[in-house]
């Protein structure tokens, strides 16, 4: 069968369900996110101990995007994103209570393992999407992602008072368990089920995944490229705080009102620009000139040295990855047959993670050794050999395209 025969005529209004739950559960997680830096200085750990803290989550990721869209294959995507919810949300208070560093790790693992389920929230826009309206329904999948990204911040940022040690990052925590928690609420009472469980349908094998990826040349690249333009972005993310700080003075309050520009910048793009721009020149070519954007963005960051330009640039470097990553996500369910949606997309996600885990570690180890500025340098190098990778990714697609043309005529 076909990768795309068997998909159900969209439904927006199901669709609109689970972005609100994606909102609301992103907002929480993103709440976390620019304390980190000053949340690891109260345990005294260094740069390299402070990225960890970004990819402790990951890896926990890595794990739950494997089992988490396995399982919803077999048991369903509600009931998975239900439970999993609402354990982040459980985990979340126990990360404001974590005694020491590797503690804090420890529960940054466990809450990454019940929040990798952006695979199964992908796996759920494929079942309820046309394949035409797919790279469109993966920018509202976008929008909402940048728009919690953009408010969580921003929210953390002003309830945190790091002039009171550790206690005064309990408000933002919490408000992060209590985001959570309403997501979980939301997702009981208002998202229906979209791919019913049945004791007859077998769990999938772990290695299905991992075979039919790998015996495709388009997903061998597309996993390559969301591997590299993902982790180069997370490791931003990391050392943006640590940047600021030495260059600017800036604390939890300044990062975190500088999310608003980022999540900002995300959702506009993933709103508004990419559905036309996929339509017109296809997900490949769009995920060049995204990768183009993180490129040149990263280059600028150390050239221009400034607040307003460390913002701009920044928030240009969220619409670069919203350009590009979404239409990964498009391109991959495109060429996943529907059995085994949830288990490559939970790959992919798994991926994804360990490119976060692998990535800020190291570019961490690179703003120790080679300075503030290397960071940047070395993630622009890194998306330039991307972005050659991304134009093999469309020279394979156009032939499939002209493939199917023929055969259609």
């Amino acid at each position: 069968m076909p990768a795309e025969a068997a998909r159900p005529a969209g439904s927006f209004s199901a669709l609109a369900v689970l972005l609100v739950v994606v909102f609301i559960n992103i907002a929480g997680f993103s709440l976390i996110l620019p304390l980190l830096p000053f949340y690891g200085r109260e345990f005294g750990a260094s740069p390299v101990e402070v990225t960890m803290l970004f990819s402790a989550y990951s890896l926990g990721n890595i794990f739950g995007e494997i089992h988490w869209g396995r399982a919803s294959d077999k048991y369903g995507r509600k009931r998975v994103l239900m439970l999993t919810i609402s354990c982040a949300a459980a985990s979340y208070v126990a990360f404001a209570f974590a005694p020491t560093l590797w503690i804090a790790l420890l529960i940054r693992i466990v809450s990454g393992f019940f929040s990798g389920t952006l695979g199964v929230a992908q796996s759920y826009i494929a079942d309820v999407t046309r394949p035409e309206d797919r790279a469109r329904n993966m920018g509202y999948f976008g929008a909402a992602f940048n728009l919690g990204f953009a408010l969580g911040p921003a929210l953390g940022g002003l309830l945190a008072r790091p002039e009171q040690g550790l206690a005064g990052f309990h408000p933002p925590i919490f408000a992060a368990a209590a985001l959570a928690a309403g997501a979980a609420l939301w997702a009981v009472f208002a998202l229906r089920e979209s791919h019913a469980p049945g004791e007859a349908r077998p769990f999938p094998h772990y290695g299905d995944a991992f075979r039919f990826v790998g015996a495709n040349p388009l997903l061998v690249r597309l996993f390559i490229l969301a591997f590299a333009g993902i982790g180069s972005f997370a490791s931003m993310e990391a050392v943006f705080g640590l940047w600021t700080e030495r260059n600017f003075g800036w604390t939890t309050r300044e990062v975190g009102l500088a999310f608003i520009a980022v999540g900002a910048a995300g959702f506009a793009v993933q709103a508004l620009l990419i559905g036309p721009l996929s339509r017109r020149f296809g997900e490949a070519r769009v995920i060049v000139v995204g990768l183009a954007v993180l490129a040149l963005s990263m280059l600028l960051q150390p050239m221009l040295r400034t607040p307003v330009a460390a913002v701009a640039l920044m928030s240009l470097l969220m619409a670069g990855h919203s350009l590009a990553f979404p239409n990964v996500g498009a391109l991959v369910s495109r060429a996943t047959p529907r059995e085994v949606q949830g288990s490559v997309l939970g790959l992919q996600m798994s991926s994804n993670a360990l490119s976060r885990i692998v990535a800020p570690p190291f570019f961490g180890l690179i703003y120790v050794t080679a300075g503030p500025d290397a960071p940047y340098y070395a993630g622009a190098l890194l998306i330039g050999i991307a972005v050659l990778v991304a134009l093999q990714a469309v020279r394979i697609r156009d032939a499939q395209l002209r493939a199917e043309s023929g055969a259609a005529t």
